[in-house]
């Protein structure tokens, strides 16, 4: 993940790839909001990877995938 002070600064990126221009967020505050999902916050758990084949590690992470198709 890249963060950049402006649009105009990613723009200007060599990087920059206008194919997806689409999936930039515009505010931290917006991946703040997606990093805040369950599916992130509960990575310290020592059953974590039994806890995502769970249901409501799989409704986090499904949720998870609707926020990021939104943006």
């Amino acid at each position: 993940m890249n963060l950049f002070r402006s649009e105009e600064h990613a723009r200007s990126w060599p990087g920059f790839d206008p194919a997806l221009e689409a999936r930039m967020l515009k505010p931290v505050a917006a991946w703040a909001e997606i990093f805040a999902n369950p599916f992130f916050r509960e990575r310290l758990r020592p059953d974590y990877l039994s806890w995502t084949q769970s249901a409501s590690g799989r409704a986090a992470f499904q949720e998870l995938r609707r926020a990021l198709a939104g943006t």
